[in-house]
C-alpha cells in the first residue's frame, strides 16, 4: 500500500514535507507521482518522479515551490513544498505506476493504478 503523511496546518509562505511510505512501489521501473484534490474540484497533479532515468515533471502551478524526491533505500517519496499558498490548500494523495508512455502524460490521474488514502494541506 501507499501510505501518506506529513500534512497539517501552515500559514501562507510556509512550508510543509510530505512523505509516502511506498514499500514495493519505489524500484526504478516505477513512477510515482503527487496529485491534490480540493473541494468540488478535480484530482490534479503536482508533481511526478521517475526514477529509472532522473525525470521529475512539475505542475506549472507549483513550479519552483516544490520539489518531488524519491528514496529508493527507505521505499519513501517526498514532496517538500515551500512558499506555500492558500490556493495549495487540498487533500495530497501518492500514486505509482508501472508504464507510462511519454513525459506528457505523467500527471495524467488515469495513468495510476496504486493510491494512498490521502493526507490533508491547509494553508491559510
Amino acid at each position: 500500500p501507499l501510505v501518506e503523511s506529513g500534512g497539517g496546518s501552515v500559514q501562507a509562505g510556509g512550508s510543509l514535507r510530505l512523505s509516502c511510505a511506498a514499500s514495493g512501489y519505489t524500484d526504478s521501473n516505477n513512477f510515482m507521482g503527487w496529485f491534490r484534490q480540493a473541494p468540488g474540484k478535480e484530482r490534479e497533479g503536482v508533481a511526478a518522479i521517475y526514477s529509472g532515468a532522473s525525470i521529475t515533471h512539475y505542475a506549472d502551478s507549483v513550479k519552483g515551490r516544490f520539489t518531488i524526491s524519491q528514496d529508493d533505500a527507505n521505499n519513501t517519496v517526498y514532496l517538500q513544498m515551500n512558499s506555500l499558498k492558500p490556493e495549495d490548500t487540498a487533500m495530497y494523495y501518492c500514486a505509482a505506476s508501472r508504464k507510462i508512455s511519454e513525459v506528457a502524460k505523467l500527471l495524467r490521474r488515469d495513468e495510476y493504478n496504486y493510491w494512498g488514502q490521502g493526507t490533508q494541506v491547509t494553508v491559510s
